[in-house]
């Protein structure tokens, strides 16, 4: 099965947490954490950087490691790199996603994350 290895910045701010629904491909409607591919030769944090300006438009600080994900979606098997992050600029552009929301802590389950996303989710709650 083919591998691929991503980043997502799980952004924090004033006790919410940022989430954008995709606005493409088979899963458009799902929700997400922003991020993507590391490129040859990255880091996990520069990847992470590079995607959220490509994505947002925006800089961010990657504060700290948060967890690896391992899903086995139908065509791919996912390793996802998690990193809590916060803003360092209140700029925020939706180059790629269809909707973005803050959400807080308990309202986490109002939106219907993707299927590697939902085990983050049970973290972040506690």
């Amino acid at each position: 099965m083919k591998e691929i290895e991503v980043v997502a910045a799980i952004i924090r701010k004033e006790g919410r947490i940022f989430a954008t629904q995709r606005g493409y491909g088979e899963w458009k409607d799902w929700w997400e954490f922003p991020g993507g591919k590391m490129e040859l030769g990255e880091t996990p944090e520069e990847a992470l950087r590079r995607e959220i300006r490509e994505e947002l438009s925006t800089e961010i600080s990657v504060d700290e490691f948060f967890c690896t994900v391992e899903y086995d979606y139908p065509r791919f098997h996912l390793k996802m790199h998690c990193y809590l992050c916060s803003l360092l600029t209140d700029a925020l552009h939706l180059n790629e996603h269809e909707a973005a929301r803050w959400l807080t802590p308990a309202a986490l389950d109002t939106v219907r994350w993707l299927p590697a996303d939902e085990s983050i989710i049970e973290k972040l709650k506690k």
